[in-house]
């Protein structure tokens, strides 16, 4: 165990976990912040913030600092991120003294400007260095692919602000394609449809909740349909009204956002050379990400590209763990990922 933590931090627009060498995922905590909005003083981060979305008073604003995967405001994160990082390292005598080393990531294809924000506020949130990875790189690593091949391994990273597939070889990225639909979009497309169909207005946390409890990405037929009811304001009288939604209107409210991430894993699947697409189809491709728990979107993605589509184990966690498992092989793949 080294003297100075190790952290591994997947930095995600929805949701931030934090991987600590040697202890393994020591936190899960929603992207949320809440500040008072006369002093900008933070009142809440986390759990303790996300409660408050949709329900704190006019003197405090609730926010997601990070949107589509990347920095929106630079401040905001920073607290959150010296808040995460206290949490995780603790509060001993070393812990004040030796600041740890943090490998951060961030979604593919991100610009430069973009990058330097991260690393910047992972420096000013009290990180001795800050390493980024690429997420689908990251997820890799922490699905246990055998990146180090040169076979060629397909992973797609289904995350709340952007989702992500890329074909990786030899520590290296072949093929990549990231686009900004994750699980917040699917959220807005609930929110849109119950309100197009039943006239009802319901907050986001309201149609994640029905995303996880009824959702899926297709029915087959020997598929169970599950109903719940949502409460929300009518939207032509303004007051209070619940409706009984089921799967169905799931699975159609969702077509838009995973028509846009199945073009996403078929536009790569285009760019991949023969040898190393036939890699993919003896051995599947590997979904991880918060999205990759929507029931059936596995059998969706088979269903729309012909591959084989796994789901790893712990997908919302890999990503993290990958990242702080990069951290011991950094040498390596700053060969490879030069920019980390």
């Amino acid at each position: 165990m080294p003297l100075r933590a190790e952290l591994g931090i997947d930095l995600g627009t929805v949701n931030v976990l934090v991987y600590v060498r040697g202890k393994g995922i020591v936190l899960q905590e929603p992207s949320v912040v809440a500040q008072a909005i006369k002093t900008g003083e933070v009142l809440a981060v986390g759990e303790e913030a996300r409660a408050l979305l949709g329900r704190s008073p006019d003197t405090i604003q609730v926010r997601r600092p990070l949107r589509d995967g990347v920095i929106a405001e630079f401040n905001v994160t920073r607290q959150m991120l010296k808040h995460f990082i206290d949490a995780a390292v603790g509060s001993g005598f070393l812990a004040r003294f030796i600041k740890p080393v943090v490998m951060i990531t961030v979604p593919f294809g991100v610009t430069q400007v973009e990058r330097q924000a991260v690393r910047d506020a992972a420096l000013d949130a009290g990180a001795w260095k800050a390493y980024l990875i690429p997420e689908p790189f990251a997820g890799a690593i922490g699905a246990g692919l055998p990146i180090h091949t040169p076979g060629g391994h397909m992973v797609i990273d289904l995350g709340g602000g952007t989702s992500e597939a890329a074909v990786l070889s030899t520590y290296g990225v072949v093929a990549a394609h990231a686009v900004r639909v994750g699980g917040i979009r699917m959220d807005e497309a609930i929110i849109s449809y119950v309100r197009r169909k039943y006239s009802l207005v319901i907050g986001q946390p309201s149609a994640e909740e029905a995303k996880i409890r009824i959702g899926a990405a297709m029915l087959a037929e020997d598929d169970p349909v599950y109903r719940m009811e949502v409460q929300g304001r009518d939207q032509a009288t303004g007051l209070p009204r619940s409706v009984e939604i089921a799967t169905e209107d799931i699975v159609e409210a969702l077509e838009e956002p995973l028509s846009s991430i199945v073009g996403m894993v078929k536009s790569v699947l285009e760019q991949t050379p023969p040898e190393l697409a036939s890699d993919i189809i003896d051995r599947g491709m590997t979904l991880i990400g918060g999205g990759a728990l929507l029931r059936n979107i596995d059998r969706l993605l088979t269903q729309e590209t012909g591959v084989p589509v796994y789901v790893a184990d712990a997908p919302m966690a890999c990503v993290a763990v990958g990242a702080g498992k990069a951290l011991s092989r950094r040498r390596t793949l700053m060969r490879t990922l030069p920019e980390m």
